[in-house]
């Protein structure tokens, strides 16, 4: 079975709601997107993996300023590895105060869940090498 149309806009749309609700700090806003229980993996950026919503929320506040000012996501591809589950890989951009900017590549699974498509697994590796995975 292959993904629908629409499945794939509310997927899409889901990955690209998360900078404009971090960006915000709009913490309570990100169970539109994760589930509860969460993996947010950011072991590749030097720390451990988060774990649930709570864990990225108190990640994401000790950071403070040291958090990007701005998230964007682009280069959303899918793919059907189950039905109801779905992998997605995305490129990330995080401008920081100094305009400097950082790149990143989000692996997620997204399943559907009773509340709708939502993200239960996010893998952040940095992108620091050119033309290497």
């Amino acid at each position: 079975m292959s993904i629908s149309v629409d499945d794939r806009t509310t997927i899409t749309d889901l990955i690209k709601l998360h900078g404009h609700l971090t960006d915000r700090g709009d913490f309570d806003g990100l169970t539109a997107l994760f589930t509860e229980d969460v993996v947010y993996d950011v072991s590749a950026l030097g720390g451990t993996p988060l774990a649930g919503l709570a864990g990225a929320r108190e990640a994401a506040l000790a950071l403070g300023d040291g958090n990007p000012v701005a998230h964007h996501v682009t280069n959303i591809v899918l793919r059907e590895i189950d039905d109801g589950v779905v992998h997605a890989l995305s490129k990330g951009l995080g401008v920081r105060t100094d305009g400097s900017v950082d790149s990143v590549t989000y692996e997620d699974t997204v399943e559907r869940t009773p509340a709708g498509w939502r993200i239960t697994h996010r893998v952040v590796r940095p992108r620091r090498t050119p033309l290497r995975d």
